[in-house]
């Protein structure tokens, strides 16, 4: 038996048109990702394909879901490897058109498919009951096509910016957050679902250890960055049985303020794959 690596990063760009500017190919030149997954791409898809060419280079192919509110929100999975299949959560009638979902295959020297996801989920306001409701919602409709997914006998692997921490270890002022969205307890008791309960894993927390961090977050106000004062609030869950093939993961957190594109730092995992000589 022979193996093949597959490096995946997952990264909210904070707007790919900035990302682009900031600095983003010169990361991708260096780390050389297999597949990278793009949260709040806030571009039109008439831009996209061009703009990730000039960031990620010639040869990939993308996957994007738009936001109809313009400057808002959107997904994409870009990949080396041909995509076979690309999917949203239209099933949910009140988030079609919204950029938060997109769904794309990839045929895996095992034989078996692997479905990658890039999905974001808006931060919420614990002041208004309304946008909770609908951030709440959301992960209850991620949750069900989760399982669908997993159904099929595929690997899955659900990567973004899910604007929760799930832990105490998952940010640096936990005791000044216990009201903020994004800490709240019913946000968190899904997170407790997915890895308690119906047993995904969370690849970034498993290999890392036990924390606190690494965050992968920084607000861009103040001195958050230089101190770490930090959220861990993006991540790449994977059913088990991928799970188990994860060797190696790191938050590509930038040198420095200055050196930032994106005020997300890139969730890095490496996968490796079995298949026949």
């Amino acid at each position: 038996m022979s193996t093949t690596g597959l490096t995946v990063a997952s990264i909210n760009v904070n707007g790919l048109r900035a990302a682009a500017r900031n600095g983003m190919a010169q990361w991708v030149a260096e780390r050389r990702p297999d597949v990278v997954t793009l949260q709040e791409v806030r571009a039109p898809d008439d831009l996209v394909e061009g703009l990730a060419a000039e960031i990620l280079g010639e040869g990939w192919t993308v996957a994007h879901a738009e936001s109809e509110q313009k400057g808002r929100a959107g997904v994409a999975v870009a990949s080396r490897l041909p995509l076979s299949a690309r999917r949203t959560i239209d099933d949910e009638p009140r988030f079609v058109g919204k950029g938060r979902w997109i769904e794309a295959d990839l045929e895996m020297p095992d034989g078996r498919t692997l479905t990658v996801v890039s999905v974001y989920v808006h931060t919420g306001d614990e002041a208004s009951p309304e946008r909770m409701t609908e951030k709440l919602a959301f992960l209850d409709a991620m949750t069900s096509r989760m399982e669908a997914l997993r159904t099929q006998g595929r690997h899955v692997l659900i990567t973004g910016d899910l604007n929760v921490a799930h832990r105490e270890v998952d940010l640096k002022n936990w005791k000044g957050n216990l009201t903020s969205a994004g800490f709240l307890p019913e946000e968190r008791a899904w997170f407790d679902r997915w890895f308690d309960s119906l047993g995904w894993v969370d690849v970034g927390r498993s290999l890392a250890g036990d924390g606190p961090g690494p965050y992968t977050w920084w607000s861009f106000r103040g001195r958050s960055f230089d101190n770490d004062a930090g959220w861990r609030i993006d991540y790449q869950i994977a059913t088990p049985e991928l799970a188990s093939l994860a060797v190696s993961t790191s938050v590509d957190r930038a040198p420095s303020y200055a050196e930032r594109w994106s005020d997300h730092a890139p969730v890095v995992v490496t996968y490796r794959f079995s298949h026949p000589e």
